[in-house]
């Protein structure tokens, strides 16, 4: 009698995911960026969210989040009700963190669903006029030869820019010393003033010095070089094979998210990301638009997560 009586209500409860997503959204959603206005990924969605709400036919507000190097804002997205009004931007510090960071407030693989891969954010290795190299192989060497007297800066610890010089110096066998500072545009200061000599920065807080000649750029940490540096190579072509290190902006939703709201969001932002003019929008502030499936997302946010639990621990990289 218990096993029949419960039969309904499984029924109901197999149904209530599609029917759910058939009217799913009735109202408007919200989109946790976990850093302050400004950053690439507040950028890239603040672009993103008008686009995506004609898509979806209802409001998309941003909401920022920052602290705790994305962990605060992640936090609220792994907490809120399952039912797709609240998502999430996931970046380089969601496959960084776990192994950065003493204590976690929540699980990276199980307390959220992937939704879509927006974007890569590209970095270009600059160096200051005074390094006597001007290639990716004369920076290993001259690495090599000089132990720990090249400083390099990042836009602050565990930063895209940190992570990335990281996996160069665990790639390549060098040792540079790290200086911290508190955004992008400081670490490219430092740089034009000769206190650090090597930058992976982001195209976007470096193009402009990059075209007046007062920085060098050696190459660009994608596999594909990037079209506004277009004469510019990739660190696999110039002497590392197979590098490749971006920051990134993927969405993700609170796990336990029916699997038909996802792929309603994730159509509605391939849609999006489809339109040349976002494309272009995208490109101008030193993005790579990609899209792609749920099931990409994963994938590509596990290979994260193998990549930063090695070199993380080499690097002794770590947030209290």
């Amino acid at each position: 009698m218990k096993r029949r009586s419960a039969l309904p209500l499984l029924a109901a409860l197999s149904c209530w995911g599609p029917a759910m997503a058939q009217d799913y959204p009735t109202h408007a959603l919200r989109i946790i960026v976990p850093f302050a206005p400004g950053g690439s990924n507040d950028v890239v969605m603040r672009l993103l969210a008008p686009r995506l709400a004609e898509q979806l036919g209802q409001p998309v507000v941003i909401e920022n989040r920052p602290g705790g190097g994305s962990t605060i804002g992640m936090d609220v997205v792994a907490k809120s009700p399952p039912d797709g009004y609240t998502l999430g931007v996931a970046n380089i510090s969601f496959g960084s963190n776990p192994f950065v960071m003493a204590k976690m407030p929540f699980d990276a693989r199980k307390d959220f669903v992937p939704v879509g891969l927006v974007a890569l954010v590209p970095l270009v290795v600059v160096v200051n006029p005074s390094v006597p190299a001007r290639s990716v192989s004369e920076l290993i060497d001259y690495a090599k030869a000089h132990p720990d007297a090249i400083n390099y800066g990042s836009a602050g610890n565990a930063s895209g820019p940190h992570l990335a010089t990281a996996l160069f110096n665990y790639q390549t066998g060098t040792k540079m010393t790290h200086i911290s500072y508190k955004s992008g545009g400081e670490a490219v200061a430092s740089l034009l003033g000769g206190v650090t000599t090597v930058l992976f920065a982001t195209i976007a807080s470096s193009v402009q010095q990059i075209k007046s000649g007062r920085i060098i750029p050696l190459a660009v940490t994608t596999l594909q070089r990037d079209p506004s540096l277009p004469d510019v190579p990739t660190v696999s072509e110039a002497g590392v094979p197979g590098f490749s290190v971006s920051d990134w902006v993927g969405i993700v939703a609170p796990a336990g998210t029916p699997g038909a709201i996802v792929t309603k969001v994730n159509e509605a932002l391939a849609r999006t990301l489809a339109k040349p003019e976002v494309r272009a929008s995208l490109a101008k502030v030193g993005t790579q638009p990609v899209g792609g499936t749920p099931a990409e997302l994963d994938d590509f946010i596990n290979k994260e997560l193998a990549t930063w639990s090695k070199v993380v621990k080499a690097a002794g990289i770590h947030i209290d």
